[in-house]
């Protein structure tokens, strides 16, 4: 009986079958043996073969290494008319061998993104290890006797290490499923295959080639997150939705190429950008070419893509009165529409009073009375304490005067303007003139219940005296607010 278990570096298997995505492998080849004994010389000649099978369990290592343990059980056998038997002497002798193998070995493959693509079609690689052969020999031996010679058999088990490299070729057939050939030469640490021992010499002649051929099977299902037919390892876009084409490196279809997955693409068959979602647009106006009525000339959205020079909203191609001032309402050709409420001559879309008769001088808004108007031009300016933004007394009729115009002019709004003798800093009075006047409003608003929106307030410290700053009095003069009526 003859059976072999042994480990022997070198994947004499081609597992093009296997990757990253199926590191194991499972291959089944038959194999025809050729040997080179003491009898005589079969090696390269496919006439002298003896044939057997077997099959190798294969793990991917790396893009450059496998690891492959290999089961072997074929026959080799010889015969010769003339050699020097074993102790017998001279005569026709033969034998006719069972073995098997075991090995593990190693294959550097050259399909390994270095000097090949991994996935080529054709993946050439060197294969070397060693690893047990079991050998049950039959040896016929001629002996001598009166008048001649007799056959006498020989039989004996041979368990021996086996040492064995060579190359072969993989042809890829699909990611799970390829086609080998392979040649190795192997090395038994036995001279006893063909029964024959040179007494003469430690020689170890018998050798032997075994050629095999046959299928690799990769094991197991690769990894496919988005299942879109193409591994996670070699999927450069693991992400795509489902449903969705994609290219040999897992990424969506892009026909146009430009950048725009098809599936996303609303002008699949022309290039376009990103942002208009794959799109044309010749103007690069923001506005795609299938949308855009003036797709040469930039334009806004609003208009459909085309000019708008006056910003009215209305094309220039139909803009009968172009150059309408900036805010103008106009009407579907671009003229002015004429709307004004209150009758005072100044259009709604530029009256800032448009429900109250006014002036265009005064925005469409009413002036202040002849009075109010004379306060006004010489307002008393309210006074602060020294150093402080405390108001003093005498400031109180004043502002009650600003709270009643307020009242009485609700489409005005009143700025307050905070100042400070010289006496301190810069910053310092700059932090303490904006205090004052925010003290005015706060009267204002506290005691007049005055809205807060309708005031606003600005400080200039030092830098704008009405009074020389060298004297007590003009420094009191100084630490002072003024006011202003204005419309927003």
């Amino acid at each position: 009986m003859a059976g072999a278990l042994l480990l022997s570096m070198g994947a004499t298997n081609n597992s093009i079958a296997q990757s990253a995505d199926r590191p194991w492998g499972l291959s089944l080849y038959a194999s025809a043996n050729q040997a080179r004994t003491n009898v005589r010389n079969d090696m390269w000649d496919m006439s002298n073969s003896s044939w057997g099978g077997g099959l190798a369990i294969n793990r991917y290592l790396s893009p450059s290494f496998d690891l492959s343990l290999q089961l072997n059980y074929f026959n080799l056998k010889q015969d010769a008319p003339f050699v020097t038997w074993r102790t017998t002497g001279y005569g026709p002798g033969r034998f006719d061998d069972e073995v098997g193998t075991a090995n593990l070995a190693f294959k550097l493959k050259m399909n390994n993104g270095k000097i090949l693509k991994e996935e080529s079609f054709i993946k050439p690689y060197l294969v070397a290890g060693l690893g047990l052969q079991y050998a049950s020999v039959e040896a016929y031996l001629p002996v001598a006797i009166p008048g001649g010679t007799r056959e006498e058999k020989w039989d004996e088990g041979l368990l021996r290490m086996n040492y064995m490299g060579g190359a072969g070729l993989g042809f890829r057939i699909t990611d799970g499923i390829s086609l080998f050939v392979q040649s190795t030469l192997n090395y038994p640490t036995t001279d006893l295959l063909d029964g024959i021992s040179n007494e003469q010499s430690d020689e170890l002649n018998d050798r032997y080639l075994q050629h095999q051929f046959g299928l690799s099977f990769g094991l197991g299902k690769a990894k496919d997150t988005d299942g879109d037919g193409v591994s996670d390892r070699r999927d450069e876009c693991p992400d795509t939705p489902a449903g969705v084409q994609v290219d040999k490196k897992g990424c969506p279809l892009d026909g146009d190429g430009d950048g725009v997955a098809d599936y996303l693409d609303k002008c699949p068959t022309e290039a376009g950008s990103a942002a208009l979602e794959g799109c044309p647009d010749r103007d690069n106006d923001g506005v795609r070419d299938s949308e855009d009525e003036c797709p040469d000339q930039a334009g806004p959205a609003a208009t459909r893509g085309c000019p708008d020079a006056d910003a009215d909203g209305v094309a220039d191609k139909d803009d009968k009165c172009p150059g309408t001032p900036a805010g103008t309402r106009v009407d579907a050709s671009g003229c002015p529409v004429v709307v004004d409420r209150d009758g005072d001559g100044v259009n709604d879309d530029v009256d800032k009073c448009p429900d109250v008769a006014g002036s265009a001088a005064n925005m469409g808004c009413p002036a202040l009375d002849a009075a109010d108007s004379t306060y006004m031009a010489r307002v008393p300016k309210i006074q602060f304490e020294f150093n402080r933004a405390v108001l003093k007394p005498v400031s109180y009729g004043t502002l009650d005067r600003m709270a009643t115009m307020l009242g009485k002019y609700p489409h005005y709004n009143l700025r307050i303007s905070g100042h400070a003798d010289h006496v301190g800093s810069n910053e310092y009075n700059q932090e303490l003139s904006l205090r004052r006047a925010d003290a005015a409003k706060s009267y204002l608003i506290d005691k007049k219940g005055i809205s807060t929106d309708r005031i606003l307030t600005e400080g200039f410290g030092e830098e704008r005296p009405i009074a020389p700053n060298t004297t007590n009095a003009g420094r009191s003069q100084n630490r002072r607010a003024e006011f202003r009526l204005f419309i927003q």
